[in-house]
Parts: structure tokens; sequence; C-alpha cells
């Protein structure tokens, strides 16, 4: 009985618990008023370019970034599906919890910390091994195939989505360039903690028990 559930239960629960993570720290960004992701932004700006909604414009980036996984040979896996469906959710469900946070300076502690726990979240989700989120798992696939670290693709994607999303007439606040140039980094140190190395490929890799 042990020797089937293991295996089967602790990745299914650290992607669980990852996704919770990181919607609730996506909850205290978007609380503390001072920006969305880069990937919100240019969500944004293509549904000021094309008049869709934002979900819409949010749904066909998702899709056309799962489309560039094919060329890198990145593989799907119940986490890519779960990812899409639970970290809204997960960030609503958080937001009653909240905290009424007055003043800028307040409100930037607020973010970072937001930051922060969504790195941690990313970190476990994809410790688990069962696929990445369409955008994560596209930057875990390029780092697989160039060998070039996480934290400096994450980084570099990041901010060429904002730089587009801007042109494109979506809103960038002060929290939207401090994600893009420390979400990396941080992600990085997080995925080294929880025993996650994004140049393997972690969906056919035994998750090392702790």
């Amino acid at each position: 009985m042990n020797t089937w559930s293991r295996p089967k239960l602790k990745p299914i629960a650290r992607l669980v618990l990852g996704l919770y993570i990181f919607g609730l720290g996506l909850a205290m960004m978007i609380h503390s008023g001072l920006g969305v992701a880069p990937w919100d932004v240019l969500g944004q700006g293509i549904q000021n370019q094309t008049g869709w909604s934002f979900g819409v414009a949010t749904t066909i980036i998702s899709a056309v970034v799962l489309l560039l996984w094919i060329p890198i040979k990145q593989k799907p896996g119940i986490g890519t599906l779960v990812n899409a469906i639970s970290i809204g959710p997960f960030a609503d469900l958080s937001r009653p919890l909240m905290p009424e946070v007055l003043g800028f300076w307040a409100n930037l502690v607020l973010m970072l910390l937001g930051l922060v726990i969504v790195a941690v979240g990313s970190g476990l989700y994809l410790s688990a091994g069962l696929g990445g989120g369409p955008r994560d798992g596209f930057m875990v696939g390029l780092t697989r195939v160039t060998g070039i670290p996480f934290w400096l693709i994450r980084t570099g994607c990041e901010t060429l989505v904002l730089v587009a999303g801007w042109f494109l007439g979506g809103t960038v606040g002060l929290g939207t360039a401090l994600f893009a140039i420390g979400i990396g980094y941080l992600s990085q140190i997080s995925m080294r903690i929880f025993g996650f190395d994004p140049k393997k490929d972690h969906m056919n890799q035994k998750i090392a028990n702790d």
C-alpha cells in the first residue's frame, strides 16, 4: 500500500500546495495596487489593441506559449492543466484574507512579500515533477535546451513581455518592474531549495524524498 501511494500523493500535494501559495502571493501583489505582473500587462495591451476581453487575451497568450513548447520538446503534464484552472481561483480565495494596508511603503512591503511568496509557490509546485504552467514550463524548457541559467531566461522573458505590453498600451507600475527584475532569481533560489533542477526533464525524473 505504501509503495503505491507515496510516489503519487506526495507530488500531487506539492503541486496543489505550491499553486495555492502562488495564488496567495499573487493576491498580495494585486492588493498592493503597485502594478500587475508583466504577462498581465501584455494581456492588457492586447485587450487595448483588439477590443477582446482581458480573459480572452490572456487565454490566447497561454495558447501561443504552449505552442512554443513544441519546438523545444517540452512535455506537459497534469500540473499544466491544474495550473491553468487553479491559480485564478486560489488568488480569489486569498483576496478576502488581505489586510487593509495604508501608505506607499506599507504597500511596497506587501508587494515584495507577495513576490517572494509567488517564487516559493513556483519552486514548490514545479518540484512536483507533474508539469509547469504554460509560461513557467516554457522557460524551464528553454533552460533545459540552452543550458542558460533559469533566472537569466526568466528575467529576459519577463522584461520583453513587459516592454511589449507597455508598447501595446498596458499599464506598468513599480510592482511590475520589480516583478520582472526579481522573479527569475527568486524562483531559481526556490527551485534549488525544493530540489528542482530546470536543466533536467522532471516529467521523467524521480522526486527525491525529503
